[in-house]
């Protein structure tokens, strides 16, 4: 099959770009490299002008002035010279509702134009979009990435300003047309199920597809110290729940001065922060989630030891009962550093978990395996 992967969040399409490359499809992916993460694409729509050092300069001040990023015009205008050239593939997949990433009206005008011009076109549920944010509002989970929000942090409420965009009248323009003619929507993992339930376009579930070739697999090796590892992204630092795991490793430190290596960056490059997660034997991922996300899962591909949401309902969807693939990360100070104790002094256990961890991803999340089943929807939908 021919097959267009439009957008991209965490180098999802990727991997399953690699496993339908694998199965003998043709791909195409056209994304934006996802901001400072800079993932590949065949066909970039990366903002280059705005970003460069001559562009930057109108750009701050139209922001200043206006509160407009001019480099996501930049990325529609970049979509829309190349937008011709992309019809008559066998299916289109998009990784989300604003996929493009540009201003609503040209984004909903540039939706149309690859509806009108291709036939199966398919949804994901992956990141934030109006479905989830109306979820989350609701307040039906035990807890979620809005809790910051919800309990009134004043630093927090600038991060969450892009979660009402969403709700806005020009972008349910852009969910109800996509709703409407796409032919399904599928969620990447278990926090995106749960809003979807009842919804009559909702297909189900492929869990993410992890390039277990590519980033490799082995199990993890402590020397003198413990390393640790947090990668701090500042955009989305209070809906991870990066503050629980920040306070937790100043205890940490001061516990076991002579047993630990902390390591802590932000806003790398994804080249860049895989170099340091390779080294490190424990990694700090997230705490409002009940499955993982997917720097989380290429952690645990790599025998590390993640902190990452693993609740019960992600145990039982996986029928994990009797296999800990990885710690259920709370947003509790007290509860992460128990749980980073008690590995720091029983190293064995840093073993133990990370076999499983290995073993569960090329169980559950082997990209040409999950590229196979992507496939098998793609045709019998």
């Amino acid at each position: 099959m021919k097959i267009l992967l439009v957008g991209e969040f965490s180098r999802l399409h990727n991997s399953l770009k690699e496993g339908l490359l694998a199965l003998g499809h043709e791909v195409v992916l056209v994304n934006n490299g996802d901001g400072f993460k800079n993932f590949p694409a065949d066909i970039s729509i990366r903002a280059a002008f705005f970003k460069s050092k001559v562009g930057n300069i109108p750009r701050q001040i139209w922001f200043r002035m206006f509160k407009f990023d001019l480099a996501l015009l930049e990325h529609g205008i970049r979509f829309w010279w190349i937008s011709k050239k992309l019809k008559n593939f066998d299916v289109v997949q998009l990784i989300n509702e604003r996929p493009i990433q540009t201003i609503s009206k040209l984004e909903l005008f540039l939706l149309k134009r690859i509806f009108e011009q291709n036939n199966k076109i398919f949804l994901m549920c992956c990141g934030i979009d109006y479905m989830t944010v109306s979820h989350m509002l609701n307040k039906k989970d035990r807890y979620s990435l809005m809790n910051p929000y919800f309990e009134g942090v004043p630093e927090a409420k600038k991060q969450y300003a892009y979660f009402f965009d969403f709700l806005t009248k020009s972008h349910q323009k852009i969910h109800h047309f996509l709703y409407e003619n796409s032919f399904g929507v599928i969620a990447s993992d278990l926090d995106y199920v749960a809003p979807l339930i009842g919804n009559p376009k909702y297909l189900g579930l492929i869990s993410n597809p992890i390039n277990i070739d590519k980033i490799g697999s082995s199990e993890t090796t402590i020397s003198a110290k413990i390393s640790i590892f947090l990668g701090i992204n500042s955009g989305n630092s209070y809906t991870k729940g990066t503050s629980f795991f920040e306070k937790a490793l100043v205890i940490i430190q001061e516990k076991y001065p002579n047993l630990v290596e902390i390591k802590i960056t932000r806003d790398l490059p994804y080249t860049d922060y895989q170099k340091h997660f390779e080294k490190a034997n424990i990694i700090l991922d997230q705490v409002y989630g009940l499955d993982q996300g997917y720097n989380a899962l290429e952690a645990m591909a790599k025998g590390k030891v993640v902190f990452t949401g693993a609740e019960t309902e992600f145990l039982n969807w996986y029928n994990l009962q009797e296999d800990e693939v990885g710690i259920n990360a709370l947003p509790d100070v007290d509860y992460i550093v128990e749980k980073l104790s008690c590995l720091i002094e029983n190293p064995s256990e840093i073993n133990r978990i990370g076999k499983n961890a290995i073993q569960f991803i090329n169980k559950e999340h082997h990209y040409v395996t999950q590229a196979q089943k992507y496939v098998t929807l793609w045709l019998q939908t």
